[in-house]
């Protein structure tokens, strides 16, 4: 038998989403909380990935927290131990580190319509009972890992980009590379120079941005310690600048047929082999997948000792990798640079609603439905930090993420001051959100730009992005609308109903 924890508030997670609820429940006054994390760290993402040359792709004063500014990032784009100090330090400075139950990995969660209560169970056999449940484990965390053949097989080192090796040495050694995604794109290059020989195997290439990359002078650094408004200006400028790319996604094709003539010339600047260059030019309109950027990204493609290899794989063997065309080259490590579970990253999750209904199941079948990517109908006092379509294509999900922390502390207070126990959003209400996000969706360039990409589900849904501007996310977030919700409270009469106080 676990151990049996209650308390009001389970947050789940301790990346930006988790660490940032837990700093709203302390401001609000809330003592009653416990944030559960499977790790033995803070981090989340940012703790999992240390593959050599990680980095953040979002410029680090708008990729962190508005109210805890860090005039000290070394670079605009800071790399992956700046970013987890910077976490460490957050969960320090707002004494958070008490309410952190380390080694707890979520396994479910269910409603008892009788007390009202989540009933969360862990790994390790522990039992968290809450009034509230904050889902905040995101979409990168579980490493997708391609189904290859014969992959069993393979006697060599293998081993995905985010649960890399770092006992293996690389010095000298045959690899090969899965993957050309956001991971590989930052880690080839870094183990280039290192290797014997590598073998990156493309099935889509991606469109690559110059990355406008750069030291931050010590006298901004001072500048920005002393004046804390000046870094605020320059956050709000990185703002709206990256705001303008949402234009470019969402249906306007000048703007990314221009930012594609620049991504054509970043790899012509780079990659004069036709060849090579045939093989790295994407066959579909830029934005439709992943927009990466890497200065040295190509380079390293055209290094005397690097293979781009564009025939698929066949199988795994023992001792390499066997393409289509029929050639197997001999490799001493495989790493995967494939990406993460993002549209079906709950099916794990045993979470039981109100009526009995499992959400991954549900999730699977009908897709991922919420309303705003918070709330969902059927999972009382249940919330999602950057649930189902409030990712970002073009601007920081750390402003994403404080819209959300900021609204689900409202609806918190919305159902105690009206002396409820729960809230649940309405099914009608749900619907209508999810039908405007997909109609707008459908002329972004997600849906249009002739890709398969990992922000579609099984079905082809795009059930990630957020279809357009964040500060209309903001707009929508910044009042709980309380003809959205249906409030309950515990029965006192007949225990096996709730009694409807709205």
């Amino acid at each position: 038998m676990g151990n049996r924890t209650e308390t009001g508030v389970v947050v789940v997670g301790t990346g930006f989403s988790g660490l940032g609820m837990a700093i709203q429940l302390r401001r609000d006054g809330r003592e009653d909380f416990v944030v559960l994390e499977k790790a033995n760290e803070v981090g989340g993402t940012w703790r999992d990935n240390t593959y050599p040359g990680c980095a953040c792709d979002i410029q680090s004063h708008m990729y962190s927290f508005s109210f805890e500014q860090n005039p000290n990032w070394s670079r605009s784009f800071s790399p992956q131990p700046e970013i987890h100090d910077y976490l460490r330090g957050v969960a320090r400075k707002y004494g958070l580190y008490r309410f952190i139950h380390f080694g707890q990995e979520m396994t479910g969660a269910r409603w008892d319509a009788d007390e009202h209560r989540w009933h969360v169970t862990t790994a390790s056999g522990d039992e968290y009972v809450a009034r509230y449940l904050v889902c905040g484990v995101g979409a990168l965390h579980l490493p997708q890992i391609p189904e290859l053949v014969g992959a069993e097989r393979f006697r060599g080192a293998a081993f995905h980009s985010a649960q890399w090796d770092h006992d293996f040495d690389l010095r000298g050694k045959r690899v090969a590379v899965v993957g050309t995604g956001a991971s590989a794109i930052q880690f080839v290059p870094a183990i280039a120079g290192q290797v014997g020989r590598l073998h990156l195997f493309q099935r889509t290439a991606p469109w690559v941005m110059p990355k406008a990359d750069h030291t931050m002078p010590d006298w901004v650094k001072r500048l920005f310690a002393h004046v804390p408004l000046a870094q605020r200006a320059y956050r709000d400028f990185l703002y709206w600048t990256l705001e303008l790319r949402a234009v470019g996604f969402n249906g306007d094709p000048r703007i990314m047929r221009l930012a594609q003539k620049i991504a054509k010339r970043h790899l012509d600047k780079h990659v004069t082999d036709p060849g090579l260059r045939a093989k790295l030019t994407p066959d579909y309109v830029l934005g439709c997948k992943r927009v990466l950027i890497s200065n040295d990204y190509y380079p390293a493609l055209t290094r005397d000792n690097v293979e781009v290899v564009t025939d698929g794989i066949a199988e795994v063997t023992e001792t390499g990798i066997l393409d289509k065309a029929g050639i197997e080259r001999e490799v001493d490590a495989i790493i995967y640079g494939t990406g993460f579970h993002v549209t079906d990253g709950f099916d794990h999750l045993d979470i039981v609603g109100a009526d009995g209904t499992n959400l991954g199941r549900q999730w699977a079948r009908h897709g991922m439905q919420t309303h705003l990517g918070i709330t969902a109908n059927g999972y009382p006092n249940l919330f999602f930090l950057l649930g189902p379509n409030t990712g970002l294509g073009h601007n920081s999900v750390v402003f994403m993420i404080e819209q959300q922390i900021r609204y689900i502390s409202e609806a918190m207070r919305y159902v105690e001051s009206h002396g409820a126990d729960a809230i649940e959003v309405r099914a009608d209400t749900q619907a209508q959100s999810n039908a405007d996000i997909q109609r707008k969706l459908a002329n972004g360039i997600w849906t249009r730009g002739g890709c398969r990409s990992w922000y579609l589900d099984s079905q082809g849904v795009n059930r990630t992005i957020w279809p357009g501007f964040t500060w209309r996310y903001w707009m929508r977030t910044r009042r709980l609308d309380p003809a959205d919700f249906r409030l309950s409270r515990r029965a006192t009469a007949s225990p096996r109903t709730a009694s409807s106080v709205a």
